[in-house]
């Protein structure tokens, strides 16, 4: 199988390109009896995009626009996402392993309660989301992702792994994150320091944390003190 590997962290991608499969193009993402297989969606343009207790395996979604999108309960095994914008996205209750999102606009989504298990995010906008409970049960990667203003919260992130991510008011609202690796990435303006214990970084952060650490805490320097 194929897989992505940055440091220590491998995702294995999904396997489309075996012998003997072959995607078939669909119209819809609702399938017999709540599950599609072997399946290729494109160039949907949709107002709203709802799905509900489905299961989506063996395919790929490509340049897929949806207005407003709500995913409850649905499971992804081995589907790779490609240019999509999925705008007021909320997905909850859910399962992805074996999946890939690449360059997709997922900005100001919120996931809650979804669990990813080999799990690539590749040059993916982010930004403002949310993602609450949201648990790595095995290798996540984010890689050259915009995470601005984005909020982990409650989050169990043990076994990801973020790189050259844009990180810029990125906060950590209490959650697991030992493990996690943050090599990489500029860290001087995360928030929620508390909540990131044990995790991996290189020594020339350390002063990126005490940048970060300092804005938190909104300390003033007695350097800049007018003398009485």
């Amino acid at each position: 199988m194929d897989t992505r590997t940055i440091r220590r962290t491998s995702v294995t991608l999904p396997a489309l390109n075996e012998a003997g499969l072959y995607l078939s193009n669909v119209t819809s993402l609702e399938g017999g009896r709540g599950r599609l297989a072997e399946f290729h969606y494109t160039d949907a343009d949709l107002r709203d995009l709802d799905l509900a207790a489905t299961h989506l395996l063996d395919g790929r979604i490509t340049g897929l626009k949806a207005q407003r999108t709500r995913l409850e309960e649905v499971r992804v095994d081995s589907v790779e996402f490609s240019g999509c914008d999925l705008a007021s996205l909320q997905w909850t209750d859910s399962k992805i392993s074996r999946a890939v999102f690449r360059d997709c606009k997922l900005m100001g989504a919120a996931l809650e309660d979804v669990t990813l298990d080999n799990v690539l995010f590749e040059n993916c906008k982010l930004d403002y989301s949310t993602l609450t409970r949201v648990r790595a049960a095995g290798p996540v990667i984010f890689s050259k992702c915009s995470l601005r203003e984005t909020t982990f919260s409650a989050a169990d992130l043990g076994g990801a792994l973020l790189d050259d991510c844009d990180l810029r008011l990125t906060e950590f609202d209490g959650g697991k994150y030992r493990g996690l690796d943050l090599r990489g990435n500029d860290l001087s303006q995360i928030r929620g320091l508390a909540s990131l214990k044990q995790i991996v970084i290189d020594q020339a952060q350390t002063l990126q944390l005490a940048e970060a650490l300092t804005a938190e805490l909104d300390v003033t320097f007695g350097e800049d003190l007018k003398a009485k």
